[in-house]
């Protein structure tokens, strides 16, 4: 096989680096524009960055949980590697739906996102609930917090 002239692998070279360049570019812009850092606070103010989390922001504030819990207290994993995999793999899906306007309306928590949910609530309170998770781990046995207590969180269900 030859290699091409060193005319040709230039322009190929400028190319990619046109290519890799937009899209740095754009998702520079992108992020930027989106508040993209304030994602990696733990401030609630972060969630409304989004129109469609103000009804949750406004629930929240008015809910039990608005002394004791912020967002990421609920919504993420507790240690430091799976919390900031899960705001990555959130981050992309929300940017996703918001982009192209393909989210469900009202927007719906994820069955991922409902497993670290259950999690969090059963080590907040592992004294109020321990003698009643008679199957830990296991989600097709184990008694379901929302259930019951779908609005803790984010005040009345709309």
């Amino acid at each position: 096989m030859k290699t091409p002239a060193p005319r040709l692998r230039f322009l190929l070279a400028l190319s990619l680096a046109g290519v890799i360049g937009l899209f740095l570019g754009l998702g520079t812009h992108t992020f930027t524009y989106a508040h993209g850092l304030s994602y990696f606070s733990n401030d609630p103010k972060a969630c409304m960055n989004c129109h469609v989390m103000r009804e949750h922001f406004d629930g929240w504030q008015k809910s039990p949980h608005h002394a004791v819990a912020t967002c990421n207290d609920c919504h993420t994993p507790r240690t430091f590697f799976a919390k900031y995999l899960s705001k990555a793999e959130n981050g992309f899906w929300h940017s996703k739906g918001f982009t192209l306007q393909d989210y469900h309306e009202p927007i719906m928590i994820r069955p991922r996102n409902v497993a670290v949910l259950q999690q969090n609530c059963v080590e907040c309170h592992a004294q109020i609930v321990d003698d009643i998770n008679t199957h830990p781990g296991d989600p097709q046995k184990m008694l379901d917090c929302l259930h019951c207590h779908r609005d803790v969180g984010h005040g009345p269900i709309r």
